[in-house]
């Protein structure tokens, strides 16, 4: 699916070591946060469990609906210890291994919030996920225009975000069984005319959801 230069970081470093500083921060505006909850709002029910994978300290989920379980992944133990929705979390680089220390068929919804990015196997990946849903198990893929660019794979690096939507949906496509993703697209107004009326442009968002047919 991808050619061995796609998968490519500019620092090729291992990644642990990148991620070892804890960064207590949002790395998209308010704006997004909002949409991504409200998405999730929509998409996840109460009482089910839910996989946050590449969490961090925040997973934007509605503070207003309960969980059953909520699993955290990422690559900084600091960060997932201060996310107050995980109820059990565990650190693994999934570019090094990406097969998940989780039960087939346990999960009614995975998570990936702006990090797809920097998985250079997302194929074995999203092969994972598809095991470890639930029939009818939904996954949600979010991201903007953002990110660690010297992490971030070269296919990503090189493409507009309209090439990234596409590459998502290759994605989902290269494991049997997920349906056809459904996008969802929020650009902000052109900063042209913000600047006109001297406001600042938000952050585009992007969101591809497919489930376990």
């Amino acid at each position: 699916m991808l050619r061995p230069e796609q998968r490519t970081k500019l620092d090729d470093t291992n990644d642990i070591n990148f991620y070892d500083y804890p960064r207590l921060v949002t790395h998209v505006d308010q704006g997004f946060i909002e949409r991504l909850t409200n998405l999730y709002r929509e998409q996840l029910q109460a009482d089910s469990r839910i996989l946050d994978l590449m969490s961090s300290w925040v997973s934007h989920l509605p503070d207003d609906v309960q969980f059953a379980h909520i699993e955290g992944h990422g690559m900084n133990e600091e960060e997932l210890a201060k996310n107050p929705r995980l109820d059990h979390y565990f650190v693994q680089n999934l570019n090094q291994n990406p097969k998940l220390p989780l039960e087939d068929a346990y999960f009614d919804a995975v998570l990936i919030a702006v990090s797809i990015q920097y998985l250079q196997y997302p194929e074995a990946v999203l092969s994972e996920i598809y095991r470890v849903l639930k029939p009818d198990g939904v996954v949600i893929i979010s991201f903007s225009n953002r990110m660690f660019y010297q992490k971030a794979i070269a296919a990503w690096r090189d493409g507009t975000d309209t090439d990234r939507v596409n590459l998502v949906q290759k994605y989902f496509q290269s494991v049997d069984g997920f349906t056809k993703p459904e996008v969802v697209i929020h650009q902000p107004p052109l900063p042209g005319f913000l600047q006109i009326l001297g406001i600042a442009g938000g952050d585009p968002f992007y969101a591809l959801i497919a489930r376990k047919s």
